[in-house]
């Protein structure tokens, strides 16, 4: 009786302990620091092109959003097929890789496919994972301390607090009348600059009327009125640890059929820096103007116009 008793709570510890390692092998971080080949920022980012090019990867637009630093951003027909397959897929169609100067040392990082494809439910890109590092290294995961288990990351499933958006809580900013009007008036407002802002790429899904833009943000819409909108204000104020998180950029604007749509800003700010504070000299108070800039920029490429 005495060695069953024993057996059974042998067995009982050891299921623990299993439980235990596989919740802690589903935590997961937002970005991943690369290796950084020899030269100054330039010569990084070519190389880093050239590498991320020979892994299979297309290049589909960079640009620097403030000085001393390069955001690269890349897809493949991985990511285009699956983001085809999958609900608000096409946020992730796009893998952002970034090279910034930092105390006069360079760091190549990049968004975590693991990470990002499961918050946007598109699994965790193991393919993509495995190219990028085999590209670009894989130094160490940063941007959240101890994580976020995969099961409470999913869509539907991480929001940064009560009241905060899921990832299924989009803003739809314009319905047209076709697909076509809605790509062709999102490109025209890009190219006039519109809101502030700036076109870095276009992806267009297979066998979707999707098109996915990345937009940056480099003017807003003015000091003068005060929303924190610009990429380098919100990068100064959220993003203050050594490993910078820089590949958070650019945002994504997405055409699906007549509507363009993109996520809410608070959702995906807090996705990038999910360790942030509310409050504090880097919180997320310091930044409470920046939901409402960043859509006032987009919505004014998707052609919405307010009452003046």
């Amino acid at each position: 009786m005495r060695t069953k008793f024993l057996n059974k709570f042998f067995l009982a510890i050891m299921a623990i302990l299993w439980m235990s390692s596989q919740a802690a092998a589903e935590t997961l971080r937002p970005f991943i620091l690369g290796d950084t080949p020899p030269g100054d920022l330039k010569q990084v980012a070519d190389a880093v092109k050239l590498k991320v090019t020979a892994a299979g990867f297309e290049i589909v637009g960079s640009y620097s959003p403030f000085a001393n630093a390069v955001v690269i951003c890349v897809t493949n027909n991985d990511l285009k097929t699956t983001a085809a397959k999958v609900f608000n897929g096409g946020f992730g169609a796009a893998q952002r890789i970034s090279v910034t100067e930092v105390k006069g040392k360079i760091q190549v990082a990049y968004v975590n496919p693991a990470y990002l494809g499961t918050a946007y439910g598109m699994g965790k890109l193991e393919s993509v994972s495995s190219k990028l590092k085999t590209a670009l290294g894989a130094v160490k995961v940063f941007g959240s301390e101890n994580g976020i288990p995969e099961e409470k990351l999913g869509p539907g499933m991480y929001r940064y607090a009560m009241f905060m958006p899921y990832f299924r809580d989009v803003d739809v900013f314009k319905e047209h009348p076709d697909y076509k009007t809605a790509v062709e008036t999102v490109e025209k407002n890009l190219a006039a600059g519109v809101g502030g802002t700036k076109k870095v790429y276009r992806i267009d899904l297979p066998g979707k009327q999707i098109s996915v833009f990345g937009v940056a943000i480099p003017k807003g819409d003015g000091i003068d009125k005060g929303n924190k909108d610009t990429d380098k204000e919100i990068i100064d104020i959220v993003d203050f640890s050594d490993l910078k998180h820089t590949a958070y950029l650019p945002y994504e604007l997405m055409v699906d059929g007549e509507r363009v749509i993109a996520l809410r800003a608070r959702y995906r700010i807090a996705l990038n820096f999910p360790d942030t504070s509310m409050a504090g000299e880097h919180g997320f108070t310091k930044i409470m103007t920046a939901p409402w800039g960043i859509q006032l920029a987009l919505e004014a490429v998707a052609g919405f116009k307010r009452e003046q």
